[in-house]
C-alpha cells in the first residue's frame, strides 16, 4: 500500500518534470556588437539570456537577420521577441517592453529590467570640422548616416539634420564616411570600438560627447504577452536578477575592461533618449 501511496504522489511530480519547456524564438540582429553579442552565440547578452532561461525553465531559440525584418517579425507575432531593443513610444507598436501601460500620458520602459546601457556617438572623418557640443551639431556641412531601423534615426531628424539611411552595417558607413558621402555617422558604442580597432581607425575620428545613452530591453511579441503575462513578467524579473547579480556584474567589467552598469537610474547618466 505505502508503495502504491508514493507511486500515485510521486506520479504528478514526474509528468511535470517530464513536461516539455516553454520555447520562444528570439530574434536579434545579424551583426557583431561587442562585447554584448556576436554571430557565433556569444557576448554578454547571450550569457545574460542563457541565465535567464536557466531561471524560468523556458528554451530561447534564436534567429538571427537584419534588424528592421527582426522588428518586422516581432510586430507581426512572428517571433516571441527580439532582445537589445530600445525604447521610444513609436516601438510600442512592434512589442511589449517592461514596464510600460499602454494609455498613459508619457509612457517609460521599466529601465530597472534592461539588458544593458549603450551609448550612440558622432564619428567623423580625421581633420573634419564636424563637432557636436551636446546639444547641438557644428560645422556641419552633409548627412549625418545611421544604420538601417536604429532608433538614433529620431534623434537625428528631431535635430533637423539631414540624414542616410541607407546602411545595414557600421562598416558601410565607415566607408561611405571616408569617401566623402557623409559628413558624419551615428554609431553605437560596441561599433565605434570596433571600428576603431581595425583598419578603419586610422582614418577615424570618435568625438568625445555622446549622442544619446539608452538602455536596451528584452521585448516579447503582443501575442506572448497577452497570452502568458506571467511568464513574460518572470522574464523580465529574471533578467534585472542576472544583470544585478554578481557573477554577471564581474563577467560585465572583464568584458568592458573595468566599466560596469553600475545600476544608478538612467536618467542620471545624461543624454537619455
Amino acid at each position: 500500500m505505502r508503495r502504491l501511496l508514493f507511486f500515485a504522489l510521486a506520479a504528478p511530480c514526474v509528468l511535470a518534470q517530464a513536461a516539455p519547456a516553454e520555447r520562444i524564438a528570439l530574434c536579434f540582429e545579424r551583426q557583431e556588437v561587442r562585447p554584448w553579442r556576436s554571430l557565433d552565440g556569444g557576448g554578454l547578452n547571450f550569457e545574460l539570456l542563457s541565465e535567464v532561461a536557466k531561471r524560468t525553465g523556458v528554451v530561447f531559440d534564436y534567429q538571427s537577420m537584419p534588424w528592421k525584418r527582426c522588428l518586422e517579425q516581432l510586430k507581426a507575432n512572428q517571433v516571441g521577441g527580439a532582445f537589445a531593443v530600445s525604447f521610444n513610444r513609436d516601438r510600442m507598436a512592434l512589442g511589449a517592453y517592461p514596464g510600460v501601460v499602454a494609455g498613459t500620458a508619457e509612457p517609460q520602459a521599466d529601465a530597472s529590467k534592461r539588458m544593458h546601457i549603450d551609448t550612440y556617438v558622432l564619428v567623423r572623418r580625421r581633420g573634419s570640422r564636424l563637432d557636436w557640443d551636446g546639444k547641438k551639431f557644428h560645422h556641419l556641412d552633409g548627412k549625418i548616416g545611421f544604420q538601417l531601423g536604429y532608433s538614433v534615426g529620431d534623434f537625428l531628424r528631431a535635430q533637423g539634420v539631414a540624414t542616410d539611411e541607407g546602411s545595414q552595417r557600421a562598416d558601410e558607413l565607415a566607408q561611405k564616411l571616408i569617401a566623402g558621402r557623409l559628413a558624419g555617422a551615428a554609431l553605437g558604442g560596441g561599433d565605434t570600438a570596433r571600428l576603431m580597432r581595425g583598419p578603419f581607425g586610422v582614418q577615424l575620428e570618435v568625438l568625445p560627447l555622446p549622442l544619446l545613452e539608452k538602455p536596451y530591453y528584452l521585448v516579447l511579441s503582443h501575442a506572448l504577452a497577452a497570452a502568458k503575462p506571467q511568464l513574460a513578467l518572470r522574464l523580465w524579473d529574471a533578467v534585472e536578477q542576472v544583470r544585478t547579480s554578481p557573477a554577471y556584474r564581474k563577467r560585465e567589467a572583464q568584458a568592458m575592461g573595468g566599466r560596469i552598469d553600475a545600476g544608478q537610474p538612467v536618467a542620471d547618466r545624461g543624454g537619455r533618449h
